[in-house]
């Protein structure tokens, strides 16, 4: 087949159907037809989105592929989407090697399996101490946000500890992560966003070199390799990925097992199944719904398709999750499966950083939850959840549930 005759989709799929955890299905639609097909990205660029699980794990891993931010066009309109301009010290997550194994060496030993697990009493016990209010603000019975409440705070102190971020700060920072990635947002919103995290981080920065700390930041600082702006973007990029995807994994995650309530049962009455249900939870929802984007390097062939240097290439993490050729019967949760080489958090040297200590806050997360509320239940009817298709990092806006 040539380039010519696959499908050409007019922008990447986000629209959901009925069920709030599938993809979109438009997407699906595409894997099987064309696992490899043309796509028009926003800027009228026309590139390629790949939805097959086999090929978009090559992709991830394969150097030919550039991830630098300057080469890289949103396959979703976004406030800065076209503000293709010189990467920015320190954004290793859109650097190419050998920036990027420079930047990600400073912070990879920080989310370590190893010392990640040295946080689960500090990650318990802020799970507690959340729980808590939680619980005491829907003690009458009167509904409570679980995103608002439990995750979205969860997230945010787990990811604001590591880093040694003030409390005071925290909910500040929050609110403009979530302006920052809003496709609704103003680009004066999303850069105003962006603007005010990185005054903050420079406060902190200029706090630790005064008293000098133990965190990750206060560790980068010490060592005196970045500068102010490098570890202004390094701690950004950190606070971001650490504090959205978590607080939205946590919610939609329960969302999903309290509307498949045979996997609740099976959860509530075994707690050891929790590392399952969370590998499970993550390849079923995969949250990054818009993908992981990548531009070619070089000519090339992708899946017989020759490809030219400089297209755009959309990578759905969402449909090759849900791919047949990745596990059986794979539209159904079922916390039981044994957990397979999902692309939740990405592949290669692009894999996410943090995904440790994200798996460990989902475990604690659910476990502590459903020990101490065993009748947690939404507050509406399912179809009154509004999720954030609008959304980079796709979830709810709000989940009321009592118990």
């Amino acid at each position: 087949m040539t380039p010519t005759a696959l499908p050409t989709t007019d922008g990447l799929p986000m629209t959901r159907g009925r069920c709030p955890f599938d993809p979109a299905p438009g997407l699906t639609a595409l894997r099987a037809q064309a696992p490899v097909a043309r796509m028009v990205f926003p800027d009228g660029h026309v590139g390629w989105l790949v939805t097959g699980y086999e090929t978009v794990r090559e992709l991830l891993a394969d150097g030919r592929l550039s991830s630098r931010g300057d080469a890289l066009r949103s396959p979703i309109p976004l406030p800065m989407a076209d503000d293709r301009t010189e990467v920015a010290p320190g954004m290793f997550t859109a650097m190419d090697p050998p920036e990027h194994t420079r930047y990600r060496r400073k912070v990879a030993a920080w989310f370590s399996a190893r010392r990640t697990r040295t946080l689960e009493p500090l990650l318990t016990a802020l799970a507690e101490q959340h729980l808590d209010a939680m619980t005491a603000k829907g003690a009458d019975g009167t509904p409570v946000d679980l995103l608002t409440e439990f995750a979205e705070p969860m997230a945010a102190s787990a990811i604001c500890e590591l880093l040694g971020v003030p409390v005071a700060e925290r909910a500040h920072f929050a609110d403009c992560v979530k302006r920052l990635f809003s496709v609704h947002s103003s680009a004066e919103d999303a850069i105003g966003g962006w603007q005010t995290i990185g005054g903050l981080l420079h406060g902190l920065i200029r706090a630790k070199k005064a008293e000098p700390t133990d965190d990750l930041l206060g560790t980068l600082v010490a060592e005196g390799d970045l500068d102010d702006a490098e570890l202004v973007t390094v701690g950004t990029v950190l606070l971001i990925a650490g504090y959205d995807t978590s607080a939205n994994m946590i919610t939609l995650g329960t969302f999903a097992l309290l509307q498949h309530p045979e996997q609740l049962a099976a959860l509530v009455a075994d707690p050891a199944l929790a590392p399952n249900a969370v590998e499970e939870l993550l390849r079923y929802l995969t949250i990054v719904h818009a993908g992981s984007i990548r531009a070619a390097g070089e000519d090339m062939e992708i899946a017989g398709h020759r490809v030219a240097a400089g297209d755009a290439i959309s990578l759905s993490l969402a449909a090759a999750n849900r791919d047949p050729a990745l596990v059986a019967d794979p539209d159904r949760l079922d916390i039981t499966r044994e957990p397979v080489a999902h692309l939740a958090f990405g592949h290669g040297i692009h894999q996410c950083v943090g995904q440790q200590l994200a798996r460990l806050e989902l475990r604690i997360a659910f476990e502590i939850l459903l020990r101490r509320l065993p009748g947690l239940r939404l507050a509406v009817p399912a179809d009154e959840i509004r999720t954030r298709a609008e959304m980079i990092i796709y979830g709810v806006h709000e989940l009321p549930v009592t118990w």
